[in-house]
């Protein structure tokens, strides 16, 4: 089907002048040539994005956590994706940044491991070698200027050492003992390294696997407060000598009667369902879309009149 107006809609195209550009003028109507066959067609910008992934190492093992939230820009779109993904026996990676790219690199992956299945050799695919081969890839699409634009951590076990490192869109690659991409590098971050520095030195040779999770969640739940782009329900990967054990999608408990405290937030009064006094006067708020608009114009007077909330 056609969608350019000027061309196939209504009468036959006798202007000069092609307002939608939909093809060249002297190639005339019966031309075939896709005008937009020619142009780069490398992503710009992430579209559909998931936001933090962290990574713990532990004595056994290593801990990864991401949310299911993957958004639509500042929608939060799809609620149910999974970002955490097994790769070999051993071995599990976690992806923020776009969708559409780290499904990309889920099939080079599974293509990856099914040629060295094939082989049928005896060898298997370590979590450093997996974890090298995403590193090239990397850096060779930023090296051809059209990046995967994913920030990845890989977890794994390797010959019962715990194993993590990062590598991003540039192909900037590092290891430690807590790991995370995005916000989680701000927010989150700082609560892992504190839990491992407890310890002293090569502090997550002594932490044990109970108190990995609970860091982890503590901090799932601070991204959660503080990440507009994260959701309350997110799932823990576990990787031991055992093998790779993903959760299904949990939540953290959360408290947000705080938010009544705080200058300018109007949420608790626009959803609460406690029965207020504002100003000297009673207001009851209401959860739902249609008494927020009803009541709006009462709570804006009851703003104007000095209301400081």
């Amino acid at each position: 089907m056609e969608h350019f107006p000027s061309t196939s809609w209504g009468k036959p195209r006798y202007d000069s002048f092609d307002p939608y550009a939909s093809f060249p003028i002297h190639q005339g109507r019966g031309s075939k040539v896709d005008n937009f066959s020619q142009g780069v067609q490398h992503t710009q910008q992430p579209i559909v994005t998931g936001t933090s992934v962290l990574g713990i190492k532990f004595k056994d093992g290593v801990l990864l956590a991401a949310d299911n939230l993957a958004s639509y820009g500042s929608l939060a779109r799809f609620k149910d994706i999974k970002r955490l993904h097994q790769v070999s026996t051993h071995t599990v990676i976690g992806a923020s940044g776009d969708m559409a790219d780290f499904q990309k690199v889920q099939k080079m992956l599974s293509a990856l491991i099914d040629g060295e299945t094939i082989l049928d050799d005896g060898h298997t695919l370590t979590s450093s070698q997996i974890y090298e081969y995403l590193s090239n890839v990397m850096y060779h699409r930023r090296s051809k200027t059209d990046p995967l634009w994913n920030a990845f951590l890989v977890g794994g076990i390797e010959d019962g050492v715990p194993f993590l490192s990062y590598v991003d869109l540039l192909g900037t690659t590092y290891s430690a003992p807590s790991l995370a991409t995005g916000f989680g590098n701000h927010l989150a971050q700082p609560l892992m390294r504190r839990a491992i520095e407890r310890l002293g030195p090569e502090g997550e040779k002594q932490l044990d696997e109970a108190a990995a999770r609970k860091v982890i969640e503590e901090a799932m739940k601070v991204l959660f407060y503080r990440d507009a782009r994260s959701l309350n329900k997110f799932q823990i990967a576990t990787v031991t000598a055992e093998g790779v054990k993903i959760s299904e999608p949990i939540k953290a408990p959360t408290e947000w009667a705080f938010a009544e405290g705080l200058r300018g937030c109007m949420f608790p009064f626009l959803f609460g369902t406690e029965r207020r006094v504002f100003a000297g006067k009673p207001y009851r708020p209401r959860r739902d879309v249609d008494g927020m608009i009803a009541r709006t114009g009462e709570f804006l007077d009851l703003l104007w009149s000095g209301l400081d909330c």
